[in-house]
C-alpha cells in the first residue's frame, strides 16, 4: 500500500459509478445519427450480445431492472394468491414487482456469512400457494443455486435470479445467467454495465421469451399466425392480455453493446480491488467480509464489511459519518424489506422476523467499489477504516 496520509481526494469517493470512455460514446452517437431511436436493430443486438454471454438461446431488455422482474414474474404466471419466496436483504424491486403481480412476497431469512437467501431457511417457508422461488445473488455473489433448483423440482417451482448485482459473475464454472428458468439483469450506473436505467431478462425457454416480448410492450403482438380476431392484414396488430410500455431505447442497447465488450475487464478490476480490500481487513476482527464459496466467482458489484460488535470500537453509524467527513460516500445495502413501513402495513411483517438479516443491517457499510477507483483512492478509504480500529 502507497502512503495515503499523504493524500487526499480531490472529489468524493462514492460507492460506486459508471465507467463511460470515448467508444460508449461513439456508439451512442451512431444511433442518434440512424434512423432508429427505439424499436430498431440496436435492441436486437444488444440483446443477442447478452445471451451469447451468458449461454443462453434468449434474452429480452427492459426500460429498467425493475421493469425486467416485473416481466420476469409476469411470464412465470405469478397471479393473485401466488407466493414467491425471496430474501429480505435487497433492493425493494424484488418484492414489489411480485406485488405489482398481486401475488404475496414471502421472505426467508439469509445465510449469516453469504448473507445471500438460505435454502434451509427458503424451504421452511414453502407452503402449497408458493410459485416461485427469487434468490438475490447479493452484491455479485452467486446464491447456492443447485440448492434452489432442487427446492423448485420437489415442488414444481419456478426459479426466477434476481442477478442485478452479478453479470459477469459465475457459478460452478458456468456464467450467472446460463439459467434454469429465468435470470434478471440490471444496468443502472452503478452496476457492472450501464445503459443509463435498463434491465433484461435471460431465459433458455422459447414460452418465457416470447411473453417476454409481448408484455414489455402492452400486450401487444404482431404476429397474424398468433391473432385471434383480425385477419393479419399488414397494419392490424392484437393486445392479448394487459402488458406495460417497459421498451428501452436503441440510445441505450448501443451504449449497452458497447458497454458489454468491456465487462470482463471491469469484472477483474473489481475482484482486484475487492481482494486488496479483504488482504487488509483480514488481520482485523471487528471486520468481517462477505463470504465466498469455492465453485463461485462473484461479479463484485459491491463491497460490503460487517462490524462485528464484539470487537468493534465503534458503531457502524460512527464510521459512516467519519468518513463522509473523510470525503468517501459509503452506502448501506439495504434496509431489509420487511421492515420498511409498507410491508409491515400490508403483511404484517415486523422486527425480530428474520434475526440473521436484521443483524447484518445494523453492521454492514458498503466501500467504494467501482473499476474506475485508482489504487492509491482505495488505499486512502482503507486506511480512514483502520484508523478507527489499529
Amino acid at each position: 500500500m502507497s502512503n495515503p496520509t499523504r493524500f487526499s481526494p480531490t472529489h468524493p469517493l462514492p460507492y460506486g459509478k459508471q465507467s463511460v470512455g470515448e467508444k460508449d460514446v461513439e456508439a451512442v452517437i451512431e444511433v442518434l445519427n440512424s434512423p432508429y431511436l427505439t424499436q430498431g436493430p440496436a435492441i436486437q443486438a444488444f440483446e443477442e450480445a447478452v445471451a451469447a454471454y451468458c449461454g443462453v438461446p434468449y434474452a429480452v431488455a427492459f426500460s429498467s431492472g425493475t421493469a425486467a422482474l416485473h416481466g420476469a414474474y409476469a411470464a412465470a404466471g405469478i397471479g393473485l394468491g401466488d407466493e414467491v419466496v425471496t430474501s429480505p436483504i435487497t433492493f425493494a424491486a424484488t418484492s414489489n414487482a411480485v406485488l405489482y403481480q398481486n401475488g404475496t412476497p414471502v421472505f426467508a431469512d439469509i445465510d449469516p456469512r453469504t448473507w445471500n437467501l438460505d435454502p434451509v431457511a427458503t424451504a421452511a417457508r414453502i407452503t402449497p400457494k408458493t410459485k416461485a422461488l427469487a434468490p438475490i445473488h447479493f452484491a455479485g455473489q452467486p446464491a447456492d443455486l443447485n440448492a434452489f433448483y432442487q427446492l423448485a423440482d420437489a415442488h414444481d417451482l419456478v426459479v426466477i435470479e434476481d442477478a442485478c448485482h452479478a453479470l459477469g459473475g459465475r457459478y460452478q464454472g458456468k456464467p450467472i445467467g446460463q439459467c434454469r428458468d429465468m435470470a434478471v439483469f440490471s444496468f443502472h450506473p452503478v452496476k457492472s454495465i450501464t445503459t443509463g436505467e435498463g434491465g433484461m431478462v435471460v431465459t433458455p425457454h422459447r414460452s418465457y421469451y416470447e411473453k417476454l416480448l409481448q408484455f414489455r410492450s402492452h400486450g401487444i403482438t404482431k404476429h397474424a399466425d398468433t391473432f385471434s380476431v383480425f385477419e393479419g392484414a399488414p397494419w392490424e396488430y392484437e393486445m392479448q392480455f394487459l402488458g406495460y410500455n417497459y421498451r428501452i431505447t436503441d440510445i441505450q442497447a448501443a451504449l449497452g453493446t458497447a458497454q458489454l465488450e468491456k465487462l470482463d475487464g471491469f469484472v477483474a478490476r473489481r475482484q482486484e480491488l475487492a481482494e486488496r480490500y479483504e488482504a487488509a481487513f483480514a488481520p482485523y476482527p471487528a471486520i468481517e467480509t462477505q463470504a465466498r464459496t469455492q465453485d463461485t466467482q462473484s461479479g463484485h458489484h459491491l463491497f460490503v464489511i460487517r462490524l462485528n460488535p464484539e470487537y468493534s470500537p465503534i458503531s457502524r453509524r460512527t464510521l459512516y459519518d467519519r468518513l463522509v467527513a473523510a470525503n468517501i460516500m459509503p452506502q448501506v445495502h439495504y434496509i431489509p424489506v420487511h421492515l420498511q413501513p409498507y410491508y409491515q402495513d400490508t403483511l404484517g411483517t415486523g422486527p425480530g422476523d428474520y434475526p440473521h438479516a436484521e443483524f447484518y443491517y445494523n453492521h454492514c457499510l458498503s466501500l467504494p467499489l467501482y473499476p474506475s477507483l485508482s489504487n492509491q483512492e482505495q488505499d486512502y478509504v482503507i486506511e480512514q477504516v483502520l484508523s478507527h480500529f489499529k
